[in-house]
């Protein structure tokens, strides 16, 4: 995606929702990379979950150099980083015109938020609106190995039933979107990420994807959540396929969004009918419902993988 920067409002804010644990090793690095922002007006919301490292000093001696009205840490529900991050997103007393999700371990370039938020006021504040993007991987000591997959078809709500379209370390969305993640509220979620591109298109919003790597995404062995490149982490997720993790995902997704089913238009309402229903039927109606109604992964080898879930019901 080309953008070319026209002065977006200065005055708008972006509140930073970023979740902590035993973060010491890479934090001050994102937290630094944060403050070189060529967007100014800032404030980052920290939520630690309980660290037992030298995170928590990091963190005060950021806000020191910053000042309280920039740096706000909270303590964290202490029940996993999907929750945590959830846990920002739905907090009342947090309000911006927008707001970004940060890793404790990553670097942001710095025009990622002016890049994003320009994209962002292209498209209107109106309806929700949510951003994502590639990224650029590193390794532990900021060398670089690649790029993470490049997606090419359009965001919608039947990819989101299958498939997390961008990482949290790369998402900002703006104030109708974070609304219908407050509506929803702190739900049973797998991860914070699918769950807000979920919500944000099924509810009639919308998702724009960015080829521009603005995070360099740090892959080290403490990751929750790693990239999926290279062989051995293919062959890792097709275990998980056939262990039944995915289907278990699915499942958690599927529950959460029975919850909010009065919040999604008529016609991802009608989707996620079908899909729920297919997945408890015999094989045929299953390929077709994979036929008829759409879903798709984003890449030839993710869909295989979907049809190969269809066929063994791992989906």
């Amino acid at each position: 995606m080309n953008v070319s920067h026209p002065q977006a409002q200065s005055g708008m804010s972006v509140a930073i929702l970023m979740g902590t644990y035993n973060a010491q090793r890479f934090l001050a690095m994102q937290l630094d990379s944060i403050a070189a922002q060529c967007w100014p007006n800032w404030t980052i919301w920290i939520s630690d979950d309980g660290s037992r490292d030298a995170s928590l000093a990091i963190i005060k001696d950021f806000a020191q150099k910053w000042g309280p009205e920039r740096v706000k840490l909270l303590s964290g529900p202490c029940r996993g980083f999907a929750e945590n991050f959830l846990s920002l997103a739905c907090n009342p007393t947090i309000q911006a015109d927008y707001y970004a999700y940060a890793d404790q371990d990553d670097i942001w370039e710095p025009d990622k938020l002016r890049r994003a938020l320009t994209i962002l006021e292209e498209n209107g504040r109106e309806q929700p609106m949510l951003y994502c993007s590639r990224t650029r991987l590193i390794d532990e000591n900021n060398q670089e190995l690649g790029l993470s997959p490049l997606f090419r078809r359009k965001p919608s709500f039947a990819n989101a039933l299958i498939q997390s379209l961008g990482g949290g370390n790369t998402m900002i969305f703006n104030r109708a979107a974070r609304n219908l993640l407050r509506e929803a509220g702190c739900v049973n979620i797998i991860s914070h990420d699918w769950w807000t591109y979920l919500v944000v298109t099924g509810c009639g919003g919308s998702a724009v994807y960015d080829d521009y790597p603005s995070v360099r995404y740090r892959q080290h062995a403490a990751n929750l959540i790693g990239c999926n490149l290279g062989l051995r982490n293919r062959l890792a997720r097709l275990g998980q396929l056939w262990r039944g993790d995915f289907r278990r995902w699915i499942d958690c997704n599927v529950s959460a969004l029975q919850l909010i089913s009065q919040k999604l238009n008529r016609e991802n309402n009608h989707l996620l009918f079908k899909f729920i229903r297919a997945r408890r039927d015999w094989l045929l109606p299953r390929l077709l419902v994979l036929k008829q109604s759409g879903i798709y992964r984003q890449t030839l080898l993710g869909n295989l993988g979907l049809l190969f879930a269809v066929i063994f019901r791992k989906l």
